[in-house]
This record gives C-alpha cells, sequence and structure tokens, in this order.
C-alpha cells in the first residue's frame, strides 16, 4: 500500500473514531475537496505533489484527534509521528509538517514553499464547498439565529475570498464566491 492511501484511511478512521470531536463529517466534506484543490493547484504552481496531498489529509488531524484550539501544532506533531511510523523521508515529514503548521489563514505566519502557500490556499478554497458546514457551524456550535447565522457566513465568506492569494485559486473558486454573495444578500 501506498503512503498516501495509508494517511488516508488513516485520517479516515481518526474520523469514525467516537472520540473525533467532529464526527465523520470532516472527512468527505473537508479533507477529500482539500486533496482535489491541492491537486489542481500543484498541476498549475508546481511543488512536491506528494508531500502536499499528505499535508492536506493531515493539516486538520489535531482538529479531529484533540480539538480546534492549537490545532495546527498538535496535527503536525500526530502527522511526524505517524509518518516517522511509516517509514516516510525524514526531509518531507519536516515539509509536511511546515504545510500543517502554517495551514492557518488566522495565524500570522512565515510561509516560505509553494507548499505551504498551496496547503494554505487549498483550505481557504474549501471554504466554499461546504457552506452547509459553515450553517451547521454557526446555527450548531455557535447558537446563532438564522439571520446571525446568515450574516455570519457571508461575513466569513468574504474574510475567506480575501485570504486567497493566486489568481488560480480566484479563477476556480469566483463563481462560488459570487453565488454565495448573491443568495446571502
Amino acid at each position: 500500500m501506498d503512503i498516501i492511501q495509508e494517511i488516508k484511511e488513516f485520517v479516515e478512521s481518526e474520523c469514525k473514531e467516537p472520540t473525533s470531536k467532529y464526527g465523520y463529517e470532516p472527512f468527505p466534506f473537508h479533507f477529500v475537496p482539500m486533496v482535489k484543490h491541492v491537486e489542481e493547484l500543484s498541476k498549475e504552481l508546481g511543488g512536491d505533489k506528494e508531500v502536499m496531498i499528505l499535508a492536506a489529509l493531515l493539516h486538520d488531524i489535531g482538529s479531529i484527534i484533540h480539538g480546534r484550539e492549537n490545532h495546527h501544532k498538535t496535527g503536525a506533531e500526530i502527522a511526524g509521528k505517524k509518518l516517522k511510523e511509516l517509514g516516510y523521508d525524514k526531509k518531507k515529514i519536516e515539509l509536511v509538517k511546515k504545510c500543517i503548521l502554517n495551514h492557518r489563514g488566522s495565524q500570522a505566519n512565515n510561509r516560505k514553499t509553494i507548499e505551504e502557500k498551496i496547503i494554505a490556499e487549498a483550505d481557504v478554497m474549501c471554504n466554499f464547498d461546504n457552506i452547509a458546514g459553515l450553517f451547521k457551524a454557526a446555527l450548531v456550535y455557535e447558537n446563532k439565529d438564522q439571520g446571525e447565522a446568515r450574516a455570519c457566513v457571508r461575513e466569513k465568506l468574504k474574510r475567506k475570498w480575501a485570504q486567497l492569494h493566486f489568481e488560480n485559486s480566484k479563477r476556480i473558486i469566483r463563481p462560488k464566491f459570487e453565488a454565495a454573495m448573491l443568495l446571502l444578500e
């Protein structure tokens, strides 16, 4: 079995665990679309595709296992340990960990490599693939009413749009962004 398949199965099994902080939903609605965006962007922008796919699959594993707070740090630790256990190349493990540590749009960071930049970009792009999930967070986890949730989701999507740095990303996401802004007026 190849390393990507092993990591995919690891992440999916962690999402299925009863202890998963967000249940199974992040796997099909966030991790899988994240990989798709990484593949699209890496075709156009380059970078080590295998490293980025591994980072895409593992970027929020800290959230699944330990919760959202500092999930970039806990995720990098989990990823490093798991990849080492599977005998993955040490230099590539460090790059995967850097991608995970620097993926959060809300964190001031110092993304240097194309891999780090693509992972952060793909994570932002995923917000436009799962608007239902944004509403679930606002309604269920944040206890907002429908009007508040609508305004919250609209503002979040505007912030996420502003975080996109690559023209390639904006070209891919623009139809979803414009449709969401129209629907959430």
